[in-house]
């Protein structure tokens, strides 16, 4: 089993068994999304998709009070190192490697990935998302922000993702028509929307997506509660 937690935005903690403790493109402080209530008591993993601010704006604080490991691609590792990270993984697409209990894989996603860094936007590599390897033989697909490409059916064909995080809020990455497009070609089972409602443009929603491939995809759309855990 697996706990998911969203908390606002893009960002997700997810616990495995034993508690072990993944935390997805951390974004606290001035995330308005964030549930106050939340407190992180442990990080054993930490992985990044991208470098805009939204998703890693609390990467350095909190890897410096947890010492996780930290995945991301090499340029934000160098990146995050030079900023005083330890533990910095950095990977690129296509290739694997083992996180603590999971195993994960970087795909392709289309987006920009500028890190901003004391006024400057400086080259943070390419966005991206991860196939996350269950302990128990179970995988699922983090798409991070993108919009929607044809290669997700490759994602499908080679990893068979039973769950996919997919963004359905619109003007910074796919909105809902896309949405429903990568909900067919990814073919999960289940698929957790995510980065909508979090600042007024960003109109997507879950529901929309339901509602254009009900009848048309097998797959469930499970809206879920910031700050409120779910078991997977």
């Amino acid at each position: 089993m697996m706990e998911i937690t969203w908390l606002g935005h893009g960002t997700f903690q997810l616990r495995l068994d034993g508690g072990e403790t993944v935390l997805i493109d951390p974004w606290v402080e001035g995330n308005p999304a964030f549930p106050k209530s939340h407190q992180f008591t442990r990080i054993d993993t930490m992985l990044i998709t991208h470098g805009h601010f939204d998703h890693i704006a609390d990467a350095v604080p909190l890897a410096k009070k947890f010492k996780p490991q930290v995945v991301a691609n090499y340029e934000i590792c160098a990146w995050l190192e030079s900023k005083g990270v330890e533990k910095a993984c950095g990977m690129n697409k296509g290739g694997s490697q083992q996180a603590g209990s999971l195993r994960v894989t970087m795909t392709h996603a289309i987006h920009s990935c500028g890190i901003a860094d004391e006024g400057r936007i400086i080259y943070g590599g390419d966005a991206g998302g991860y196939v996350l390897h269950l302990p128990d033989g179970r995988r699922a697909y983090f798409a991070g922000d993108t919009a929607v490409f044809s290669d997700m059916a490759l994602i499908a064909e080679i990893y068979k993702p039973e769950l996919a995080f997919l963004p359905v809020g619109d003007l910074f990455t796919m909105g809902p028509e896309e949405a429903a497009v990568a909900c067919r070609l990814v073919k999960a089972k289940k698929v957790i929307p995510m980065h909508f409602g979090t600042f007024p443009p960003l109109v997507g929603r879950p529901e929309q997506v339901a509602a254009l491939i009900q009848g048309k995809v097998d797959c469930e759309v499970w809206a879920l509660e910031i700050g409120k855990a779910v078991t997977w």
